[in-house]
């Protein structure tokens, strides 16, 4: 391989990197505009195996706008990212997988009353879940964007991730 080719390969290994953490970073401030964004013309996302829907990005990403509104706390995070870049004979192509497992901490709306009757929110995780996705990517005119999403969902708790002392 030459420099060129290395080089061109960790750049599509960065710039997939950024699809995939802007995927999590939309779900998580409910940017569907950008979350729509991040896949293809005929993008899908498949959340049934943690109890959602399967269908075309755009549908699915008004789904999870209604369904992501109980729980207005939320921040996961997507690890232990596994890529696997197209060779074409030592040449990167135009498609990727990657697997990565996350965990995903979200709290149901909830406020109490503190000091001086104000209300205080409190932002206790009370539902968490972990699993794996399957993402397989293509390279557009515009970039890499996710063809495909897959949720396996592991496990999952209706308790606080840290509980109380």
């Amino acid at each position: 391989m030459t420099q060129r080719v290395d080089l061109a390969t960790v750049m599509d290994r960065l710039s997939i990197d950024a699809v995939i953490t802007g995927y999590a970073t939309a779900v998580d401030d409910g940017e569907w505009a950008d979350y729509r964004a991040l896949f293809t013309a005929d993008g899908r996302a498949d959340y049934r195996g943690a109890g959602g829907v399967e269908g075309p990005a755009h549908e699915v990403a008004q789904w999870l706008a209604g369904t992501m509104r109980l729980f207005p706390v939320r921040q996961h995070l997507i690890v232990n990212r596994r890529l696997d870049l197209q060779d074409l004979g030592g040449y990167p192509g135009d498609r990727a997988e990657v697997g990565a497992d996350y965990l995903n901490p979200m709290r149901l709306e909830s406020t109490a009353a503190g000091a001086g009757d104000a209300e205080v929110r409190d932002t206790t995780p009370n539902f968490v879940s972990g699993g794996r996705y399957a993402f397989t990517l293509s390279r557009t005119d515009g970039g890499w964007r996710i063809r495909t999403v897959t949720v396996h969902e592991k496990w999952r708790s209706a308790g606080s991730l840290f509980p109380a002392d």
